[in-house]
């Protein structure tokens, strides 16, 4: 009997056929295939079956395709095969199959499919069985496996690194368990024989099951996206390099932001070199030898084991001019800038991943280019914040002073955390006889501009001090002056954003330890509080006039008479509207509990940041200054007066009386300069002014001689001729006094000096 191969092939239909060619045998497949049970079809010529009898010659071929009857009267095309069996005359008998033909062409496509799969080279593909052993692969595809014959049959783990093929067969294992295919999912793949060919393949996986659902393995379909992974990432790493180091204007937080993007983006560790000088906001000159002296400033990933220090404070000067030399497994690249060199930035990464590639390199020095400008700008905003903070600085006085009639303390917070500069602004003014003045002020809007601005109007507020007017009168001069300011802004200025002064406001006290007063003015700016020593609190009674550049109201003063031992607070508003929302009486009321809790017996400073602590927010929207001032009167024995006469002969009982008191005080070495200064002041007086004349003399820091007269005619310093018989009392007095001045009073005018306590020996 011919032996021929059966297509491998399930539910085939077959007949069979006795030598006569009549249906001997049926089966069931048969039955379902053609809907014709047995009884139908059994003893009937075969030909009958055809749909048309003309193609009864075909079934002589042995095999082909022919279009068959069935019970349902519509023809189906099926492909057959005839295998001959055994036997002589009507006996012979042959066995016919038939599978419907759109089916044997789907197998077919299928061989076809499954054999042009594993030929090509383009795509990786491996059959598993359930253990995952090996069972087919185009194994052309896997070179560096080190088993170029002989695959079938190995594992995951006779080829590659241990981690490598624990990933893989734990993604298969779960597949062949769970029957969820994985699509597209990278894994890094090592051989055995050298652990540095490291590739990234994309591995798609399915189940392979049999007809009666038994699972009998797993396919894997894996590409090499080595090239593409690397781009991809090299891309990822460039774009949030470049989102993140351009976030800070700190050298070092950009610095910080550099390094936490490198590790692991490029490396296993990196460190980031900063020139000295950058930090300081001054560019960087390398020495005649091309080396910087540089600081450690950011480091990310284990610590080297060189024992070279590597700390954020550590320091190191390059030996070599900054350039890209990688030595693998490393590499390095400049951070330079258009100002010259700033630094360097290294990588490093495990042998293991091995060397770095030309385009890492590209990478790298594109990033060190891009975070170049980012610290370039960082260095640039250094040196503009410090020009910045120094002219703050130079615009307000030291946070704390003592001065003869008061200690003080400050605490100022700006809005703009960032510059440290804003529009607030608070002085502490030394007066003539012992008095201070008080001021406490804010300009409209924040930043630089309108620290400039506030740097304008205290100039302002000293110079006008220096006249000695009341507060209110100072406040109408300094309310013209900023209309005349606002008047002659131009337009160029508020293009550029300089603050506009109309709409400050101003507090102006003047504090006198003689008399123990304290008289102050408002220009809409809030009323200072006084503790007193037993600790309660009150505001002082000032009615704020209109703020500064408004004009056309008056301001007024208000009094009051402070004891021994209290405190003076003034702040600006920031302060009381800073946690409440903008209500100002309740900002008040929690201020004033907040100085009735404070220790203002103790360190004022300390007293004022905890306050200010208390009651300023994180999210405050305007500056915020508070002056803390504890007053000192003048003991009652530190003081003599005497009111004369307008007589000439009087001028030696002055002189007297004035002698004996310094004796009293312990001041004879001033005997003789204030006899002087006493007798041209007194004199003058009563020539020009009438009486009655007082004369005064304070003992505090210094040594003052006050002589008020009734006049309102301010004296004149002028050098004498030759020939002049008088004018040169007052070139006198300037030349044996520290400084001298004269003051309106509501009834005339003050004269006064002041001398040092310890004046130098006079030389002739």
């Amino acid at each position: 009997m011919e032996s021929r191969r059966l297509p491998n092939i399930d539910g085939v239909a077959a007949a069979l056929v006795d030598g006569d060619g009549r249906v001997v045998g049926w089966t069931a497949a048969a039955e379902q295939l053609l809907a014709l049970d047995a009884a139908q079809v059994t003893g009937r010529p075969a030909r009958e079956l055809l749909a048309d009898e003309s193609e009864e010659r075909l079934l002589d071929r042995g095999s082909g395709e022919v279009r068959l009857r069935t019970g349902s009267g519509v023809p189906l095309e099926v492909s057959y095969q005839v295998l001959p069996l055994a036997g002589e005359g009507s006996e012979v008998r042959a066995l016919v199959l038939a599978t419907p033909a759109d089916t044997v062409a789907q197998r077919r496509q299928d061989e076809a499919f499954t054999r042009e799969l594993f030929l090509q080279d383009q795509l990786g593909l491996a059959v598993f069985d359930t253990d995952l052993r090996l069972l087919r692969t185009n194994s052309h595809l896997l070179p560096y496996t080190g088993l170029p014959d002989g695959l079938t049959g190995s594992k995951l783990h006779d080829y590659l690194q241990p981690e490598d093929a624990d990933a893989a067969e734990a993604l298969l294992r779960h597949v062949v368990t769970t029957g969820e295919p994985v699509v597209r999912t990278a894994l890094r793949i090592r051989p055995l024989d050298d652990p540095r060919s490291a590739v990234v393949m994309e591995i798609q996986a399915f189940r392979l099951q049999a007809l009666d659902g038994k699972v009998i393995g797993v396919t894997a379909l894996f590409g090499d996206v080595t090239e593409v992974y690397r781009y991809r990432r090299r891309a990822d790493v460039l774009h949030r390099a470049t989102a993140a180091v351009g976030s800070s204007l700190s050298v070092a937080g950009t610095a910080e932001d550099l390094a936490g993007v490198l590790v692991p983006g490029l490396g296993d560790r990196v460190e980031v070199d900063i020139a000295e000088a950058v930090f300081t906001g001054d560019e960087p000159q390398p020495d005649t030898e091309g080396r910087l002296a540089v600081r450690r400033t950011a480091t990310a990933g284990p610590p080297r084991t060189d024992g070279r220090p590597l700390g954020p404070l550590g320091r190191e000067v390059l030996g070599a001019p900054l350039a890209s030399t990688p030595e693998p497994p490393s590499m390095s690249a400049p951070l330079q800038a258009r100002s010259g060199p700033l630094g360097r930035v290294t990588v490093h990464r495990d042998p293991a991943e091995g060397a770095y590639q030309r385009e890492d390199l590209e990478l790298l020095r594109e990033i060190a280019a891009r975070s170049s400008l980012a610290l370039d700008n960082a260095r640039r905003y250094t040196r503009e914040h410090r020009a910045a903070v120094g002219l703050q600085r130079s615009l307000l006085p030291p946070a704390e002073t003592t001065v003869p009639a008061a200690t003080t303390a400050s605490v100022y917070r700006p809005t703009d955390t960032a510059t440290g500069v804003g529009g607030d602004w608070f002085d502490v003014i030394p007066l003539s006889s012992a008095r201070v003045a008080l001021v406490a002020g804010d300009v409209v809007g924040h930043g630089l501009q309108a620290s400039a601005t506030m740097g304008r109007l205290r100039t302002a507020v000293r110079t006008l001090a220096d006249l000695d007017l009341e507060p209110d009168e100072l406040l109408v001069h300094l309310d013209d002056l900023v209309s005349q300011l606002v008047v002659e802004g131009s337009e160029e200025e508020r293009e550029r954003g300089v603050a506009d002064p109309s709409g400050a406001t101003c507090v102006y006290v003047v504090y006198d330890p003689v008399a123990g007063l304290c008289q102050a003015a408002s220009a809409g700016h809030p009323p200072p509080a006084l503790v007193h020593p037993d600790g309660q609190v009150e505001y002082l009674p000032v009615s704020p006039g209109p703020p500064l550049g408004v004009g056309g109201l008056p301001f007024e003063t208000a009094e009051c008479a402070p004891r021994a031992g209290s405190v003076l607070a003034l702040y600006t508003d920031g302060l009381i509207e800073g946690g409440n929302g903008g209500d100002v009486d309740e900002g008040m009321d929690q201020l004033a509990t907040q100085l009735r809790e404070a220790d203002l017996r103790g360190d004022l400073a300390a007293a004022g940041r905890a306050i200010v602590a208390e009651m300023a927010t994180a999210g405050q929207s305007d500056d915020v200054t508070l002056l803390l001032a504890r007053l000192h009167p003048v003991p009652a024995e530190d003081t003599a007066a005497w009111t004369i006469e307008a007589d000439p002969a009087a001028v030696a009982g002055v002189r007297e009386s004035a002698s004996r008191t310094l004796e009293q005080w312990g001041l004879g070495e001033l005997v003789f300069t204030t006899e002087l200064v006493l007798s041209e002041l007194v004199t003058n007086a009563i020539r020009y002014a009438g009486g009655p004349v007082m004369v005064r003399l304070i003992r505090s820091s210094v040594l003052t001689c006050e002589v008020s007269d009734p006049s309102a005619t301010q004296p004149r310093m002028r050098r004498a001729r030759l020939t002049d018989e008088g004018g040169r009392g007052l070139y006198l007095v300037a030349q044996l006094t520290e400084r001298w001045g004269s003051r309106y009073t509501r009834s005339g005018k003050t004269i006064w000096a002041e001398q040092r306590l310890d004046p130098p020996p006079l030389s002739w």
